[in-house]
């Protein structure tokens, strides 16, 4: 770490000490903490996002250590004391962290320096695929071939491994839902017969790759190949797309379960995943000085009805396309669970693979999943702040004076604004308020609300000084559990991309998203991922490696 110190013990750091830190594998939180657009155009390999814009809303859950080494990035287009880098920098310490450092230089300085840079994101997730099919030569079908497996109905199925409602946006003709994890787990009563061809898909390549390989991995007696490209593939052979599809995945009897728990176990000891026990699980919880992530791989439905207590919800599937969303400190400890012994192990042996230190939490009872309900995150203590309630707000905007006096920023995310919004407000991100002050109506009066509330209120001491240095006689309040208690009373709201402040940032476009996209942005996606291996191999930090 570089000797240069600036105010609150924050210290400045260049390319050889973090590129060393991952080298030896050393605990790292290496955070980018622009908006995921930008962050998405160009940024170190395991340069996780943080945007700046929701340092509190993530960082004790994210951060579970609070002396684990934080390096905060950003573009690096102005001062170091005026940095976005600096900022997140310094709410992290006033968070409690205690080893915060700042990337001197931002993202041009890697470059300079000689840093490889990724694009698009889940980049380390998009590489190890990439890596794997380079390996194991994993087999794949074009969009031609496995259309014309679907017209002369032969003994096919096809497994779509990705989320449901990417699923049920757009799908293959026939296919059935079966997120990542879920593929060793109940493949045997969705495909019963041995003769039974088995195709995988996803909406590029990462995901069904790694569907393809699990079950090849796990020995299971049928033929399995990838759907070559997924949908983007199968769009670009101009094959047609179905849309609000609703087949999925059923409960599998005991036998089954029992079946390829025994694969799935065979598979993880081969990736040398550990073993953990609850006691050390206890002990790990508490320990100072290693992070530890612990994840239920499960999926969503079955987490609500009941789940181990410090257990956050990730299903396997998405937990290895999306590590370092949940995970941003490289270098760190993974407790893995479930109720079968599949989902963890398969999971687990991917994370291994990719260099995460795994363990898998064995000799669980019934019993002890008995905590309902979702994730609740832990959040800091709420500053104090000046409020006010929907009702009163609704007044005042009926007002025809008062419409002129009060204005109201909405600082959720661009998809949220979009869905609704209290009508006349303005959308702003956070990061980016002290450009939007200027292109803001005055007003004697401003509103800070958000679908919840939360982020507003988190919001309100930086507002409040910015407007309140413009002129003081300006009143900021924060709207009453936010958005959704303006809707919770009846309350209309407005939709579209209405009153735009700031451009919405906060959302990289993928090229394999929705059914909108061009065939040039979907190539060009497809022309990307297949040069990840060489970008690996040109970064060298990554320490993959496959089974």
């Amino acid at each position: 770490m570089s000797s240069v110190k600036t105010s609150l013990n924050i210290h400045l750091c260049d390319y050889p000490s973090v590129r060393q830190a991952l080298l030896d594998k050393r605990e790292i939180a290496f955070l980018d903490v622009r908006e995921e657009d930008p962050h998405a155009r160009s940024h170190p390999l395991f340069a996780a996002n943080f945007p700046l814009s929701r340092v509190e809303l993530d960082a004790y859950d994210k951060l579970p250590r609070r002396d684990v080494w934080i390096v905060t990035l950003d573009e690096g287009d102005v001062s170091i004391a005026d940095s976005d880098a600096m900022l997140a920098a310094r709410r992290l310490v006033q968070l409690g962290f205690t080893k915060v450092s700042v990337f001197k230089g931002g993202v041009r300085a890697w470059a300079a320096a000689g840093g490889e840079l990724f694009k698009d994101v889940n980049v380390p997730s998009k590489s190890f695929g990439e890596l794997v099919e380079a390996r194991q030569h994993t087999p794949s079908l074009s969009a031609q071939e496995v259309k014309a497996l679907i017209d002369e109905k032969a003994d096919v199925v096809l497994l779509d491994v990705r989320p449901f409602e990417e699923f049920n946006t757009m799908s293959i003709p026939t296919a059935i839902n079966c997120p990542g994890a879920e593929v060793v787990l109940r493949v045997a009563e969705l495909a019963p017969r041995p003769e039974t061809r088995v195709i995988v898909n996803c909406a590029g390549r990462t995901r069904s790759i790694i569907g393809t390989q699990s079950l090849i991995n796990a020995g299971i007696p049928n033929k399995v190949s990838a759907l070559r490209n997924g949908t983007i593939g199968w769009t670009l052979a101009e094959q047609v797309l179905d849309k609000g599809q609703v087949r999925k995945f059923a409960d599998v009897s005991v036998a089954t379960t029992q079946s390829a728990a025994v694969r799935a176990r065979a598979v993880a000891d081969r990736a040398g995943v550990k073993r953990a026990t609850s006691k050390e699980v206890e002990s790990w919880r508490t320990q100072s000085d290693r992070t530890t992530y612990f994840f239920d791989t499960r999926h969503p439905e079955e987490y609500v009805a009941g789940h181990l207590a410090g257990f956050r919800s990730k299903p396997g599937g998405q937990l290895v396309q999306e590590t370092e969303m949940v995970a941003p400190v490289r270098g760190a400890r993974f407790v893995l669970v479930d109720t079968d012994g599949v989902r963890a192990n398969m999971t687990a042996s991917w994370l291994a693979q990719m260099a995460w230190d795994v363990y898998v939490l064995d000799q669980t009872q019934s019993q002890d999943f008995n905590v309902k309900g979702g994730w609740q995150p832990l959040l800091p203590t709420r500053p104090e702040l000046a409020s006010i309630s929907p009702m009163s707000l609704a007044d005042l905007l009926n007002e025809a004076r008062s419409k002129q006096e009060t204005i109201v920023i909405d600082l959720g995310r661009h998809a949220q604004y979009v869905q609704g919004h209290i009508p006349g407000a303005r959308y702003v991100l956070r990061s980016q308020y002290k450009q939007a002050l200027a292109q803001l109506p005055k007003a004697s009066r401003v509103v800070l609300t958000c679908p919840d509330g939360v982020m507003a209120g988190f919001a309100f001491e930086a507002f409040s000084k910015a407007f309140n240095d413009v002129d003081s006689r300006v009143q900021v309040l924060v709207l009453e559990g936010g958005t959704q208690f303006w809707r919770d009373a009846g309350l209309p709201l407005e939709k579209g991309p209405t009153h735009l402040i700031s451009p919405p940032l906060d959302r990289y476009k993928r090229p394999y998203e929705g059914t909108d996209n061009a065939r040039e942005a979907m190539q060009g996606y497809l022309d990307w991922e297949f040069g990840l291996v060489e970008q690996l191999g040109r970064d060298g930090t990554h320490h993959f490696w496959v089974l």
